[in-house]
């Protein structure tokens, strides 16, 4: 069976080959229309949609060589992303100049299921240079607090801790 990949930075995401994935915030919809509406949105990084009709959003944090330094708290961020993503779906669907960003869009709104993951790569050591940080059971904590009607049960994942999910990555 082949694969589907995708490349974040540093990262990249394979995926089994009956999936269908894009880099949701390089879509020209994204980037040309819909940052405008109300001051700027936020996309997530991959809107992935597997073969049973499940969509994934998911959001990409590789700290493993810089801190983070944004002010915003990390689950903020990505719940503000969610909901944005979620905003730009049904334009993009009707409006989109790219007839495969609407196509994608369709078969995102037509989903049976919403699935959302924080992917989050820290240094392996922690170290005082570079800390880990980030406590993914507080973020997973928080963003379920934050997007529970749109997913009760989000996920925080790296490379070493997949868990249930039908990509890897390296």
């Amino acid at each position: 069976m082949g694969m589907l990949t995708i490349s974040e930075g540093d990262l990249t995401f394979h995926f089994p080959d009956e999936w269908r994935i894009t880099k949701f915030d390089q879509w020209s919809f994204c980037r040309k229309q819909f940052q405008y509406v109300r001051g700027g949105a936020k996309s997530l990084d991959i809107l992935a949609i597997g073969p049973r009709g499940s969509l994934w959003f998911i959001e990409i944090k590789d700290c493993r060589r810089h801190r983070r330094t944004k002010a915003v708290d990390i689950a903020d961020e990505v719940a503000f992303k969610v909901r944005d993503t979620l905003a730009a779906l049904l334009p993009a669907r009707l409006s989109a100049g790219d007839a495969s960003e609407r196509e994608l869009a369709a078969r995102a709104l037509a989903s049976r299921s919403l699935h959302v993951v924080l992917h989050l790569e820290q240094p392996a050591k922690h170290s005082k240079l570079l800390p880990r940080s980030i406590d993914p059971a507080r973020v997973a904590q928080r963003l379920k607090q934050l997007i529970k009607p749109i997913d009760a049960h989000p996920r925080v994942l790296e490379m070493g801790r997949m868990r249930d999910v039908a990509w890897t990555v390296t």
